[in-house]
């Protein structure tokens, strides 16, 4: 479904699908195998409040930059020290994953290219967030957000912040990701690189056509 509203982003090299791992990786393998266009992956990490994790205080992107939810933070008492420490923790984290899924290799460049960022959904928005502002830096011609659910806040404040927002399903109450998900397993990292690693001898097998 999402894919038949990207239909216009079709068969164009300079469109590229940006995954965030570990979930948004099938949904976003699905829509680059539909539209025959690049996957990647850009690799943010949610900063979940220390012993309520699930609970999001903002999200973090590769090289630092991050986002907080004040609210968050003074609901839960939270203080500058222990955010960093959280930080610290989920940079490492970036880092390992960008390693094993790239095996070594660069990101690829995004200037002047549409970028197209997906996720399995979106609750408080904030590793979205993040990865706009983490893809802006990068200088593309456009920035696309695509998710099958959404909070319709989060979809809303995200629409303000990027060129164009397809959020198919916005239920209230919203609740959670998962349950708007008949089937919602953990993806793994070695799902992860052979989803990579499918879409990029399929893309390739399409240009030697």
């Amino acid at each position: 479904m999402l894919a038949d509203r990207l239909a216009a982003y079709a068969d164009r090299p300079d469109v590229i699908v940006l995954a965030l791992p570990r979930g948004g990786v099938p949904v976003g393998y699905a829509i680059a195998e539909r539209l025959h266009v690049d996957l990647d992956v850009i690799v943010v990490r949610k900063l979940g409040v220390p012993s309520h994790e699930e609970l999001a205080m903002g999200a973090v992107a590769s090289g630092g930059l991050r986002v907080l939810n004040r609210d968050i933070v003074a609901l839960a008492r939270v203080d500058d020290a222990t955010i960093d420490k959280v930080v610290r923790a989920e940079l490492q984290e970036i880092a390992r994953r960008e390693a094993r899924y790239r095996r070594g290799a660069p990101a690829p460049p995004l200037r002047s290219r549409t970028a197209i960022l997906v996720d399995d959904g979106l609750a408080t928005g904030s590793t979205m967030m993040v990865a706009v502002q983490a893809v802006r830096r990068e200088h593309p011609q456009r920035i696309v957000v695509a998710v099958p659910v959404a909070a319709a806040d989060s979809c809303d404040e995200l629409a303000g912040l990027v060129d164009e927002m397809i959020c198919l399903h916005t239920p209230e109450p919203f609740r959670a990701v998962s349950v708007w998900y008949e089937q919602f397993d953990q993806t793994s990292d070695d799902e992860v690189i052979d989803l990579l690693r499918r879409a990029s001898a399929h893309h390739a097998a399409l240009d030697r056509q």
